[in-house]
């Protein structure tokens, strides 16, 4: 049997656009004498499709593109993603499906039954589990299908104290009792750095465990906040990497049953991958996907000749190419002429177009205006403010009267910890960097940096400071990034508490000073623009905090 194995980067809703590219990759399959091709999770929809399946006609839409997709399976089987109507009176109106198709038509439909219901994922608002086994029979072979989550049982689902009893059914060992000869897995699995040996681990326990050939199918691409890394793979019966397709781009690849079984594996070793790079490559096919889906095609940055949106304005020419790139450089009495000759310099290494735009008069016309009010009152951080604001009002001039999309340059540790301006640098239709720490965003520039400098060295070693007041540096606020970070990811993506975080060698105050800018600062974040996810935890719909809850 020769299984075809189709990684698309689908786009949300798009049913139409999804389909054409389904039966592409299905007529390719047929030309190359492919017996049965895979496709990813929610292949027909996209995912997440989230409340659009709600709408009774979309899931009409995605039955039906189905329907017309069969039609050509005359030759060859195919297995499809799709949302599918749930025909009992109990339970929820849907299904997270597998399609399979044969013979021209629906041969057989199986449903997830692992839905996830932790981070981005809601999956229990939409669906109803699977409760019913069956293998599929194709062509002589015993085929289980399997939907993303439903191989992680003994990894999360079976550990997890409040899905015990939910999730008490395994469904990879309700289907190897049936004695299948492979195993299919359908998925749509976020990237995040943390997790990329993780995936191909639990693919590799489960094919040794029940020693058959395990083949899975991602989908690639990024969907809003969610990037999809694709990577998808075969894995033999020793539980050996036999072979991996392409990360964070399209791929096809057709395999030899035969040769999965009885090959010894070559699969190229990814695992040593640099976690950098794979964020560097997220990040780039982030920004690409949100242009491409929206229908926009050029970036606005502000560029202030610090490290933040020096990397921004560096992702944003890689994904969308340098003439489609335009930064303003937005100088006040505070800031430094080293910025203004790195945020030149950037720009002319990039080859990206730059207005610089004063603002002193502006700030000038903001204090006498407000003068009277204020009653001589000191200066404090209500200035900086302001000074960031009507940066914000101009780069969203400049993206209107142009018809560009500003992106946002913070960093997750600013996002964190507050240390940002409502309406001001929070402004933006995407976040780039706001799901990695200053730490990590260091650690990408010397990435960008390491053939050539494109990013001034000034740039990265000089004092971090938002340059709002004479001689202002971020230390002056925050503690050291290198120790921010710790804390934070130890609140953040471990979940610990204070007395957790304390016991790794923190010092006590530090780290309640640090878990109180967290809490405080929720409104802010709630306000703030999506965030490309690349990690395990990021700020946004993956973690929900009541904005009024005491902590």
């Amino acid at each position: 049997m020769k299984i075809a194995l189709s990684q698309l980067n689908m786009h949300v809703g798009n049913i139409e656009e999804n389909t054409t590219k389904i039966v592409f990759c299905i007529k390719k399959a047929q030309q190359f004498n492919a017996d049965l091709i895979v496709f990813p999770e929610m292949a027909i929809c996209g995912y997440p499709p989230l409340d659009l399946l709600t709408y009774r006609e979309f899931t009409s839409e995605c039955h039906q593109a189905i329907e017309n997709i069969a039609r050509i399976c005359t030759d060859i089987g195919a297995v499809i993603g799709s949302p599918s109507f749930n025909p009992e009176k109990e339970g929820k109106n849907l299904y997270n499906s597998a399609y399979f198709l044969a013979d021209g038509k629906i041969r057989s439909i199986h449903h997830k039954t692992l839905l996830p219901n932790y981070d981005v994922f809601d999956e229990f608002r939409y669906f109803e589990p699977n409760r019913n086994f069956d293998i599929v029979e194709y062509k002589g072979k015993r085929i289980a299908l399997t939907i993303c989550e439903d191989l992680w049982f003994e990894q999360v689902f079976h550990n997890d104290f409040f899905n015990k009893k939910l999730y008490s059914i395994d469904p990879v060992q309700k289907l190897m009792a049936l004695q299948p000869d492979f195993l299919i897995n359908i998925s749509a699995s976020p990237f995040a750095y943390t997790k990329v040996q993780e995936k191909k681990d639990v693919f590799a326990r489960t094919a040794e465990k029940y020693n058959l050939p395990v083949f899975m199918v991602n989908q690639v691409g990024a969907n809003t906040d969610l990037i999809f890394e694709g990577g998808s793979l075969v894995v033999n019966a020793k539980g050996e990497l036999f072979d991996q397709s392409a990360r964070f781009e399209e791929d096809f690849q057709i395999y030899g049953l035969n040769e999965v079984m009885e090959t010894p594996a070559h699969g190229t070793n990814t695992a040593a991958t640099p976690a950098i790079k794979l964020i560097f490559q997220a990040l780039v096919l982030g920004i690409r996907d949100f242009f491409i889906k929206t229908g926009f095609t050029r970036a606005l940055i502000g560029l202030s000749g610090g490290l933040d949106s020096a990397v921004t304005t560096v992702l944003a020419a890689e994904a969308l190419g340098h003439e489609n790139v335009h930064c303003a450089f937005i100088p006040s009495e505070f800031t430094s002429e080293l910025s203004g000759a790195d945020a030149k310099k950037l720009a002319g290494n990039l080859n990206v177009s730059l207005d610089e735009i004063p603002i002193d008069n502006l700030i000038n016309s903001f204090s006498q205006t407000l003068k009277p009010v204020f009653d001589d009152l000191p200066e404090n951080s209500t200035e900086e403010n302001i000074q960031a604001r009507i940066r914000g009002t101009i780069l969203m001039s400049l993206a209107n009267k142009f018809g560009l999309i500003l992106l946002n340059t913070s960093n997750k540790s600013e996002l964190a910890t507050g240390y940002s301006t409502l309406y001001g640098d929070t402004a933006g239709a995407l976040s780039v960097l706001g799901d990695l720490y200053k730490s990590q965003v260091y650690e990408l520039a010397h990435y960008i940096n390491r053939n050539r400098i494109i990013i001034p060295e000034s740039t990265i070693t000089r004092p971090p400071s938002a340059e709002l007041k004479k001689d202002q540096k971020d230390t002056d606020s925050l503690p050291e990034y290198e120790i921010l970070d710790k804390i934070l990811f130890r609140y953040i993506e471990h979940q610990n508490d204070i007395a957790g975080i304390v016991d790794e060698g923190f010092e006590v105050e530090l780290v309640k000073e640090v878990v109180n800018m967290v809490n405080s600062s929720e409104y802010k974040r709630q306000q703030f623009p999506p965030i490309l996810r690349v990690s395990s935890k990021s700020f946004g719909y993956g973690r929900r905090i009541p904005l009024v809850a005491r902590l």
